[in-house]
């Protein structure tokens, strides 16, 4: 296959970015030129139409996605999203960074995703159940334990998850968990799951705050773009581990505290159903004021493409850690490299969340769950090793974090690729 035309992916910025980084790892790595040709494009893309009936008696039809970019190393795994933005291009971007994602941190699966084209807020509760339920009917051919286990991503949660598996286990004839991930605990989830991309966040910063022989005290900042599943557990981590957030916004704009936000006061403050801008303990501000403040660490945690050419010239901090997926473009990428600021790339930083996932699908199958304590500890054992496998990758071939992340999950794949062959 050479025309991706049918599928609009060469016109998105998030895939032309994760293509620019792949290549270029290639280059550094001199990488055989077959196996990044193969790289380019999914392996199976699938669209299909979602009609719900309304609560007002109406039928409306809703765009359905599931992508699977290269599942060399193991079934399919990566998240749905429901959003109003959500395009066949964007789903088999994200879907390529899953694979290499899940390369990176060695795990026996390979790269997929969803999506709906849909505002889940707009939606009542059964209006969003018969949408889960009639696209997990959709897609149900493609999906499944030992096939491509969907998870949560932006606009959708445990609930969803859970509708989509009693989905799936209808069409069986019998319960079968381990289709989905995040779940709630009581069907099947895993402890640890709902925090695990935050905390892997944190978990990075960590390290890299060691490999830079720095220590994290009273004195040292962050800021956080994006406070809700990764930005959130983030925050609580951070402010655990002695770090001072100083700012945090959300889609309603950003908050600023320079002597250090209580987060945990501030999430009883939303929990009572108020605004993170209306917080009394804060000054207002924009998200791009936010992106621009003078803080050690800045964690753009909530989607791609936040940092580009336009902005690039305005961050002052010295770290940046990617909980989101690509919110740095190339452009803004080369730019920040050039000013020495480090790095933490998404497919590192935001693994935690698949790696839980990973977690909960093994805990399925044996139907044997382990307690909070472990998963946390495997949790940091490999984002540890992940962290120095690309700091060793950096150094071998002298070149950035984000290209080396890429050169440590292109080692693994093209191997894989090599060992298993080309069928025919």
């Amino acid at each position: 296959m050479t025309d991706m035309t049918g599928y609009g992916i060469q016109d998105c910025v998030l895939y032309q970015d994760a293509l620019h980084q792949m290549n270029l790892a290639g280059e550094v790595m001199r990488i055989d030129p077959n196996i990044i040709e193969r790289l380019k494009y999914p392996k199976r893309a699938l669209q299909v139409s979602i009609p719900v009936r309304l609560d007002d008696g109406s039928v409306k039809t809703f765009e359905g996605y599931r992508v699977q970019h290269n599942m060399t190393l193991g079934p399919g795994k990566g998240g749905i999203r429901y959003h109003p933005d959500a395009s066949l291009s964007e789903t088999a971007a994200l879907a390529m960074l899953m694979s290499f994602k899940c390369s990176l941190v060695g795990l026996p699966l390979g790269g997929a995703k969803g999506g709906v084209r849909v505002d889940p807020t707009l939606l009542s509760r059964a209006e969003l159940q018969s949408l889960t339920r009639r696209y997990a009917t959709e897609i149900s051919m493609v999906v499944g334990p030992d096939k491509d286990i969907p998870a949560p991503d932006i606009g959708t949660d445990g609930q969803v998850m859970a509708w989509f598996m009693d989905t799936f286990s209808q069409i069986k004839g019998f319960a079968i968990p381990g289709v989905v991930t995040g779940k709630p605990i009581v069907v099947g989830g895993s402890l640890g799951r709902t925090d695990a991309t935050g905390k892997g966040v944190a978990f990075c910063i960590s390290f890299t705050f060691d490999h830079m022989n720095k220590k994290i005290d009273k004195n040292t900042t962050a800021a956080i773009h994006g406070f809700g599943k990764v930005g959130i557990p983030a925050a609580v981590d951070l402010m655990a581990m002695g770090v001072k957030v100083v700012a945090l916004g959300d889609v309603h704009g950003a908050i600023h505290n320079g002597d250090g936000l209580d987060v945990q006061k501030l999430l009883r403050w939303l929990d009572e159903g108020n605004s993170l801008v209306d917080f009394p303990q804060a000054e207002k501000m924009s998200n791009e004021d936010l992106l621009a403040l003078d803080v050690d660490v800045l964690v753009p945690a909530a989607i791609d493409g936040v940092i580009t050419a336009k902005n690039v010239h305005n961050i002052k901090a010295k770290i940046i850690a990617e909980g989101a997926n690509g919110p740095c473009t190339k452009e803004a990428v080369q730019v920040l490299t050039e000013k020495g600021v480090f790095i933490i790339p998404d497919i590192l930083c935001n693994a935690g969340g698949v790696i839980v996932s990973y977690f909960e699908w093994v805990q399925g199958l044996q139907y044997f769950f382990w307690d909070l304590d472990h998963i946390n500890a495997k949790l940091y054992s490999i984002l540890k090793d992940a962290f120095a496998s690309v700091v060793e990758c950096a150094e071998e071939y002298k070149t950035d974090m984000k290209t080396a992340a890429m050169v440590s999950s292109l080692r693994r794949m093209q191997m894989a690729m090599r060992l298993r062959g080309m069928f025919p």
